[in-house]
């Protein structure tokens, strides 16, 4: 049976810092989960060299996207069952709370936290990363969490934007679309994995890493990010499309305008 909900360990917002997850660490409705990527799979070698104590490692290519196919993108989402799945074989229940981290400002992190609320779970990102934690880290192929119980929910469809539903947006003055990429990939000066450069005509350039600060790697405060998405025409009231690549650092923007 599924635990209530008032039984869940209730996060402080979308993000965490590094000493409340060293506080919960050991609570037992609380996963931490590693969602480090590379493109040359190195990711769980590095998860083996060292993670934060107790967490589970997620791989963006199989447990938070489905096999690529014809024109489906580089990591399009999976099917509800298939993400249920994976995430009750990593010990992620629907009772269960979960601090997403990375080594890259969130970039990663950020989609698991993305896939878990817009399903009803209880979702952060750690602040800062890998390189917040103070503590010690743990070496090896990570402790085994028993399977739990995770219900497959479907994505829902108001939150997923098509490609009609993007041409539609280029004609609106009232909505906004957001390339979450490097300015020289949104330029299409360089474009070093998918197949044609430049961007969706219309949209504006809004880099991830800027939702940073640059000296600490934290997410900026609130009313700076505010600030930022107002000026890129993303305020109160628009209709806000973003993408990337492959629709795993675009969520970057979506956790920085729920900050915001």
């Amino acid at each position: 049976m599924t635990r209530p909900r008032e039984a869940l360990l209730r996060l402080p917002g979308p993000l965490v810092e590094a000493a409340w997850v060293a506080r919960h660490l050991e609570h037992p409705d609380l996963v931490v989960a590693d969602v480090r990527w590379d493109p040359d799979g190195s990711a769980h070698r590095r998860y083996e060299e060292g993670h934060l104590p107790g967490a589970v490692f997620v791989d963006v290519d199989r447990d938070l996207s489905a096999p690529r196919s014809p024109g489906s993108g580089r990591h399009p989402l999976p099917a509800p069952e298939d993400f249920a799945a994976a995430m009750a074989r990593l010990g992620i229940g629907d009772g269960t709370a979960v601090v997403a981290y990375d080594d890259a400002g969130g970039a990663y992190a950020a989609r698991l936290w993305w896939m878990l609320r817009v399903t009803g779970h209880e979702a952060a990102v750690l602040d800062g990363g890998l390189a917040a934690w103070a503590g010690p880290l743990e070496a090896g192929p990570g402790r085994p969490r028993p399977p739990a119980t995770f219900a497959p929910r479907p994505w829902p469809e108001e939150l997923l934007a098509r490609a009609e539903d993007v041409e539609r947006a280029r004609g609106d003055p009232g909505s906004v679309i957001l390339d979450a990429r490097a300015p020289e990939r949104y330029r299409g000066e360089v474009e070093p994995i998918d197949p044609v450069a430049g961007h969706i005509p219309g949209a504006r350039n809004a880099p991830f890493p800027g939702n940073l600060d640059p000296a600490t790697g934290r997410f900026l405060p609130p009313e700076e990010l505010r600030r930022r998405f107002e000026a890129l025409g993303a305020g109160r009231g628009r209709d806000v499309i973003v993408y990337c690549g492959s629709g795993v650092t675009s969520c970057h923007l979506l956790l920085a305008m729920e900050l915001a």
